[in-house]
């Protein structure tokens, strides 16, 4: 049974660690490089998930669901820090 299904996200990851210095074929390094962005998905660690997500599309351009997942965060960290800072802003004229 593989360890990352069961949620065990540490040693999934310890498992990937070690294919990237196996793995030579540069398609095959682009979805390991991919998986560890999910986990680090998972672990809301969104400067690394997108730093593996750039290094799995520098070996296979053609990774869609790569890029998808980048959109995907890029549009919820900017949505974040829109309503924080609206909301700040806000608090400042609706004081009672």
């Amino acid at each position: 049974m593989l360890p990352q299904p069961e949620g065990n996200y540490a040693k999934a990851l310890q498992n990937y660690y070690e294919a990237t210095r196996i793995e030579i074929d540069p398609y095959d390094r682009s979805y390991i490089l991919y998986n560890i962005g999910l986990i680090h998905t998972s672990n809301g660690e969104h400067t690394k998930v997108l730093d593996y997500y750039f290094r799995a599309l520098e070996r296979n351009p053609f990774l869609p669901q790569a890029f998808n997942n980048m959109v995907v965060i890029c549009h919820n960290v900017f949505v974040g820090f829109a309503i924080a800072n609206l909301s700040e802003r806000l608090s400042r004229y609706l004081r009672f």
